[in-house]
């Protein structure tokens, strides 16, 4: 940089000396002293520039100097710091780790807990639905049906469809018929002989109902007479026959009444049943080809009691009945007969399909539209194409219950 003023003071001096006279054409010496004493001054000036430049320069090479250490000392603390920072990193995600695997093993403790806590309660509940189904279903009652000994047919009407009876909680001599898969009259015959004769005098009684019935799956029971609603899908009526009136009324659940309790049933969605554990309701449940509902009732209150999914389809189903508690289904394949029970379902678990014989019933040329068991006289009240049916049973104890 020196250099380069030096260069240009020496360039200034020649510039300006190209100006001046020569001296044979000088005017005044005062002039020409004048002239070199400003050079001199303008040497003056340049040399005091150049001594500042070259401080200037030695400052900003002191400052260069002061800033590369201490660029060199944040290039160390930065590595530094960045070591720190990773080391740290690197902690925390172990830390994080050990955080996980405690919260880990902590949730599978409380998930061990929860699930032996759940286990326990299901195991409790269990054994109280048992105990509840065991008071439900007393021992007082322990015969199986081994066989179908005998058939009687009381009488035959005109009508392939309805349902008749007598009082399965009481000792009335009276029969019930109601003839059709829909009606609102009931014919009260004062006995089974009354029933029997074509020329029955006094003639019988004609109970006109305030609702029509709906299928064949009516019971009679401690002077009331239970039957499916027609016009709705689930509703049970509770009718006193003695005060003529409606006592109560309850709606079955579990998608009782949307399909036919029994495929060769066309009529019945709802089948009402009696033993000597009292009021029964057997329907489908939902679905296609779906399994029948077996639902224990309160006669009194019309509550529901417990309900059960059984095994045993409603597919070429055409009636079923319960003796003891234990349900049997009827079924005749192809529409034409044999009548077998081939399902059989115990909700205590004390019959076993091989304590079974083959259970069938005399050949009829058609299904039954109502086989009901009465557990007063321990026979099966059936109709079958107009025909009034009574089947004798032949039953053995059950096996005790564990």
């Amino acid at each position: 940089m020196m250099v380069a003023l030096h260069r240009a003071s020496v360039l200034l001096v020649l510039f300006l000396t190209a100006f001046l006279p020569l001296p044979q054409y000088a005017q005044d010496p005062g002039m020409v002293h004048y002239i070199y004493q400003r050079f001199q001054v303008l040497e003056q000036g340049l040399e005091k520039c150049s001594q500042a430049t070259r401080a200037y320069i030695r400052d900003f090479q002191e400052f260069s100097k002061n800033i590369s250490v201490m660029l060199g000392r944040c290039h160390t603390y930065t590595s530094e710091y960045k070591s720190a920072v990773n080391n740290l990193a690197l902690r925390v995600e172990r830390a994080q780790r050990e955080i996980d695997y405690l919260e880990y093993l902590r949730e599978s403790d409380i998930c061990m807990e929860s699930e032996e806590k759940t286990m326990a309660e299901m195991l409790l509940q269990e054994m109280e639905e048992e105990k509840k189904i065991r008071t439900l279903l007393n021992a007082s009652c322990d015969n199986m049906l081994m066989g179908i000994k005998s058939l009687k047919i009381v009488k035959k009407t005109m009508d392939p469809h309805g349902s008749w009876m007598k009082d399965a909680g009481s000792d009335s001599p009276k029969v019930y018929v109601l003839i059709g898969s829909s009606s609102k009259t009931v014919l009260e015959f004062a006995n089974i002989r009354a029933f029997m004769e074509d020329n029955t005098k006094p003639a019988p009684r004609k109970l006109l109902l305030p609702l029509s019935w709906q299928g064949s799956g009516q019971v009679l029971y401690k002077g009331s007479l239970y039957f499916h609603n027609r016009g709705t899908s689930n509703e049970i009526i509770k009718y006193n026959l003695q005060k003529r009136t409606v006592e109560d009324r309850m709606l079955l659940l579990g998608g009782a009444g949307r399909a036919l309790v029994y495929q060769h049933s066309p009529n019945t969605y709802i089948d009402l049943a009696v033993d000597e554990h009292g009021l029964w309701a057997i329907h489908s449940g939902p679905g296609i080809q779906s399994h029948l509902v077996l639902t224990k009732i309160d006669p009194d209150t019309l509550g529901i009691e417990h309900s059960w999914n059984t095994p045993c389809r409603s597919q070429d189903a055409e009636a079923s009945f319960l003796i003891c508690g234990v349900l049997y289904v009827v079924y005749n394949f192809g529409g034409q007969g044999p009548h077998r029970i081939t399902c059989v379902y115990d909700p205590l678990g004390t019959i076993n399909d091989e304590d079974l014989p083959n259970l069938f019933f005399p050949r009829r040329p058609r299904s039954h539209s109502m086989i009901h068991y009465n557990p007063r006289d321990k026979q099966l009240y059936a109709w079958n194409e107009g025909n009034q049916i009574i089947y004798k049973l032949q039953t053995k104890k059950k096996l005790p219950l564990k």
